[in-house]
């Protein structure tokens, strides 16, 4: 293991994050706050600190291998959240640190859960820094870094495959710097399409970009205590569209700009994603039906739900918690699948969905035909079998970690269904679960420190995909080669 470069990297990084602060900051001093005061300490924290790491290990052999790149990730990810709580602490506005880092990660996972019981009790600077931290952890700080500044290393594709979801992650084009900073311009114009859409639909500049940035990084913190339900129909249908656009696979968007639209049609992994929101979508419109005053009202409350849950937003324009059983089935289960690969959504991924289904055919097959040759083929082509067992392997081990905490969390003393749905969020970082102590109406602060310590770590796992997380923990990662 190379510490050096580790600590190197994590120290800029986190020079990087007190750049980022100072947008609140402003945010802050054009609202005549007093929170801009303490936004600005933090960032002066966060960048005394990187500074002070980048100096002390300067001189070091800048070559990255995955071993590093997990490390960078993982560290980077949770010293950035450690130091990203510090504003709302300092400033009282979450007066305890424990509750301010489970907020700060829920944004930097892109979760949404939240231990606040008032929103409205937030300055406008904690406000726009809360929902920041969605857009910076949607697209990912280290691809965002990759994206600006030069590479160091020449071994950026470790940490790009340790920090961007989903089972196969690749380069759009030959230079990796180049494939990040494609990717954040398509986030970037994106985020900027929606913020002006909102625009035209009454909410003004502040409103609008808080929400486009929970939209993009799929967070989905929102900055009134019914999140969207007192907006405008057409702001509610504008975020639809938006959750389930940043719920596809970016590549896909990068085709388009080649004029490669055809290709895209041809994309299995997204017209099973729109399968299943098409379906959801009808089953939960019939089965609300009786408890809405008209069919636009139905169909625009249940697609707003399951665009939602399935791009692991978690915004709400209803209590869904009030809905029919089989309504809350579908939620539950859209909570498990996610997004695309390659996409800022959570939860397992539709590409894993397929792959373990295209898998278990090929088994039967096998074990009908023996001596038959079946390949499993995802977008038309062969997946190797080291894919396929990876994602076998990640399955296997999302379900263990996700029973222990379940198991955990039974100490807490809350019911079942509150614990289940309250590992289900974090873990899939959706936000809202079920219940009516952590709904789309309650929070999470009802749980005490440890379990929200606890809680933190499941999101953390979630978004970094488990292995990041469990190989800087494993004391045989750091030991010299």
């Amino acid at each position: 293991m190379n510490k050096r470069i580790v600590f190197y990297t994590v120290g800029r990084i986190l020079q990087i994050e007190s750049l980022l602060m100072l947008l609140p900051t402003a945010v802050g001093i054009i609202y005549g706050e007093s929170s801009w005061i303490w936004l600005a300490v933090s960032a002066a924290i966060a960048g005394l600190v990187g500074f002070c790491m980048m100096f002390c290990f300067k001189n070091c052999d800048r070559t990255v291998f995955s071993r590093e790149g997990f490390a960078i990730v993982a560290l980077s990810w949770i010293l950035m959240s450690a130091i990203g709580a510090l504003p709302f602490f300092l400033s009282g506005e979450i007066p305890n640190y424990i509750s301010a880092f489970f907020e700060t990660v829920s944004g930097f996972t892109t979760t949404g859960a939240s231990i606040l019981t008032d929103v409205t009790t937030l300055s406008r600077g904690m406000l726009f820094w809360r929902s920041f931290t969605h857009w910076v952890g949607g697209m990912g700080i280290l691809v965002f870094i990759m994206a600006v500044f030069p590479s160091e290393s020449g071994r950026d594709v470790h940490i790009m495959n340790a920090e961007v979801p989903g089972p196969m992650s690749g380069k759009l084009m030959p230079r990796l710097r180049d494939t990040a900073k494609t990717l954040y311009l398509i986030y970037l114009g994106l985020t900027v399409a929606e913020v002006i859409m909102l625009l035209f639909g009454g909410m003004n500049l502040f409103e609008s970009l808080v929400h486009a940035f929970g939209t993009a990084g799929t967070g989905g913190f929102g900055i009134k205590p019914d999140s969207i339900g007192s907006y405008s129909p057409y702001c509610q249908w504008v975020i639809t569209a938006f959750m389930l656009m940043f719920g596809i696979n970016f590549n896909l968007y990068y085709l388009i700009l080649i004029g490669r639209a055809k290709s895209v049609f041809k994309s299995s992994e997204l017209w099973f994603y729109l399968c299943i929101v098409g379906v959801s979508i009808t089953a939960i419109a019939v089965n609300i039906s009786s408890l809405y005053g008209s069919l636009s009202d139905t169909i625009r409350h249940s697609s707003f739900q399951v665009a939602s849950i399935i791009s692991t937003s978690g915004f709400s324009t209803v209590d869904f918690n009030q809905w029919p059983e089989l309504s809350k089935m579908i939620l539950i289960v859209l909570m498990f699948i996610g997004g695309c690969a390659g996409s800022t959504a959570g939860g397992l991924k539709v590409s894993r969905i397929m792959l373990m289904f295209k898998t278990v055919k090929r088994d039967l097959r096998r074990m009908i035909h023996p001596r038959s040759v079946n390949t499993v083929r995802h977008e038309g082509k062969p997946v190797d079998n080291e894919t396929i067992s990876s994602v076998g392997g990640y399955i296997i081990i999302y379900m263990i970690i996700f029973f222990i905490v379940l198991l955990l969390l039974s100490f807490s003393g809350f019911d079942f269904l509150t614990n289940f749905t309250a590992t289900t969020t974090c873990i899939n970082n959706i936000g809202p679960g079920l219940g009516a102590i952590i709904g789309p109406a309650s929070s999470f602060a009802a749980y005490s420190g440890i379990y929200k310590l606890l809680l933190s770590l499941t999101m953390l796992l979630g978004r970094l995909e488990i292995f990041p997380i469990l190989l800087a923990l494993a004391p045989s990662t750091w030991k010299r080669k």
